[in-house]
């Protein structure tokens, strides 16, 4: 064997141990402060720094986000919602974040991840603990992210207005196919843009909407998170009042 093959192959083998590496290590705690009862999702990955995958139309490479919230919930079938969107029932999650991000990530699972519990640094909703023996349900997840305009101060929460939608997400390859073998879970990421009051991502309240564009009740348990790649302390999850009374 020539000199120049024995190099391609051997080429070849490290990025093949390189490929499986990152394969092995591609899965993250779906919690923000612990293991969330073992479960787990695929790594959540900055746009910020990604680098091409070494196989050609594979995933970029990311790097796991530094700060990473969960949110565990359960919809109740005929629930009343937060809102009618453009003719769906849609929720919000609010999220008060106190700092200046470069980019941040939104992520929705239906249902939640098999033997998820929040832990210590996790938010969970009222009806958590109600629904999360409930393994028959869950919802096709549509997602957005929107920042309310007039908020600068945890004082101005309780009158959040003049929302600014930044992205959506109804179906992402990127997530784990549903229970019915079918790509329906959601995510997105939103970089920055200092230039854009309407593109930045300021010190705010935020808002997470989820619904769902398919045929079918939102109903059952789902698992959000949201990523940024510093460290956000003091981001608050909730209710629109949970919020306001952990922020002042």
């Amino acid at each position: 064997m020539k000199a120049t093959q024995k190099r391609n192959i051997l080429f070849l083998l490290g990025m093949l141990g390189m490929v499986l590496a990152l394969g092995l290590t591609g899965c993250a705690s779906t919690g923000g402060g612990g293991s969330s009862g073992g479960a787990k999702l695929p790594a959540f990955g900055a746009d910020l720094l990604a680098k091409s995958s070494p196989i050609p139309g594979g995933d970029p490479i990311r790097v796991p986000y530094t700060s990473l919230i969960s949110y565990y919930g359960y919809a109740k079938a005929g629930a009343e919602p937060d809102e009618m969107v453009e003719g769906h029932k849609t929720w919000y999650i609010y999220v008060w974040i106190p700092a200046v991000a470069p980019e941040i990530g939104v992520r929705m699972i239906s249902p939640a991840p098999k033997g998820a519990e929040p832990t210590e640094g996790d938010f969970k909703s009222a009806t958590w603990e109600e629904g999360k023996t409930d393994t028959e349900h869950y919802f096709d997840t549509w997602i957005s992210l929107e920042r309310a305009g007039n908020v600068i101060s945890p004082e101005d929460i309780a009158g959040a207005s003049d929302w600014n939608r930044y992205d959506y997400n109804d179906d992402s390859s990127e997530m784990p196919k549903n229970p019915a073998g079918l790509v329906r879970n959601s995510l997105f990421r939103v970089t920055t843009d200092a230039s854009d009051p309407l593109k930045a991502l300021v010190r705010g309240l935020y808002r997470v909407g989820f619904s769902t564009y398919k045929p079918g009740e939102v109903e059952g348990t789902f698992l959000a998170q949201i990523g940024a790649p510093i460290d956000l302390p003091g981001v608050i999850v909730g209710t629109l009042e949970e919020v306001q009374a952990a922020a002042e």
